[in-house]
């Protein structure tokens, strides 16, 4: 074991280490790497083994978007990328959120291929939600000064029921303390297309979200899904509220060090 998983406490499991595949998701892999690298460090940190296949897209906008050709193509390739692992982890609510749930209804229709297909996304987790839920996973010795408040993902929270996990192991980090908005539950605008389609309403649902972050008083907004985030973080940026967004992996793997979300990666 490297000397970076050492910190983490998690319950002890017998047998060999679970392979575990990382679905990076598009934002992460364009936009945030380190989010990735924070999932990669939690994973292993938990007592598996992280691959990263060569991946695309999870074919949410497509499916959102009526495409189910090109959803179809895009879930079948996850399918058969992943096929040699025990787990696959996204962090993502909205991504984990289709394949497993939305990648069995494309199938369901086609007996031959509904069968991997079901298999497949039987095996599909959310990040925070495998460490807690999966592995048992109680608490990380990681450290964050200062208040931050906590954003409810619309899929993570409802397709796959993502709320107390995040909060349980945000508890353990060091120096942090957790302050609750109001309606933290309630949609972000973001929704993917859905922003795209309808931006003017998009931007009065965010805009509303963000008086709740800034009512708060905290200095950091955390949440599971990037598209969120990069959102949320842009309307505050745009309002000139002086609060950080970060990926909540990113503070459990102790990495909140790092330039916030929309910052310059400055040397």
């Amino acid at each position: 074991m490297s000397a970076f998983l050492e910190p983490f406490h998690v319950s002890a499991q017998p047998g060999p280490r679970p392979r575990v595949g990382l679905f990076a998701t598009c934002l992460v892999d364009l936009i945030r790497p380190s989010v990735g690298f924070a999932a990669a460090k939690l994973i292993e940190a938990s007592g598996c083994d992280v691959v990263v296949p060569s991946q695309t897209c999870c074919g949410q906008p497509a499916f959102n978007s009526g495409d189910r050709r090109t959803a179809k193509a895009l879930a079948w390739q996850a399918i058969e990328a992943f096929e040699g692992v025990d787990y696959v982890v996204a962090p993502s609510g909205s991504c984990a959120g289709q394949l497993k749930k939305h990648v069995p209804e494309l199938f369901e229709d086609e007996p031959e291929l509904s069968r991997p297909a079901d298999a497949f996304a039987a095996k599909v987790f959310e990040l925070v939600s495998f460490l807690v839920d999966v592995r048992g996973m109680k608490a990380v010795d990681a450290r964050f000064d200062g208040a931050v408040t906590y954003h409810d993902s619309c899929a993570g929270l409802r397709e796959l029921g993502i709320r107390a996990q995040p909060r349980a192991l945000l508890e353990s980090v060091e120096g942090l303390t957790l302050t609750e908005m109001k309606d933290s539950d309630v949609c972000c605008g973001f929704g993917g297309t859905f922003a795209v389609k309808y931006g003017e309403i998009s931007d009065a649902i965010v805009a509303k979200k963000a008086d709740n972050i800034s009512a708060a008083e905290t200095g950091t907004l955390l949440a599971g899904d990037l598209g969120c985030l990069m959102n949320m973080a842009g309307k505050l940026q745009r309002l000139g509220r002086p609060v950080k967004a970060r990926h909540v992996a990113e503070v459990l793997a102790g990495m909140g060090d790092e330039p916030a979300i929309g910052e310059p990666q400055g040397r």
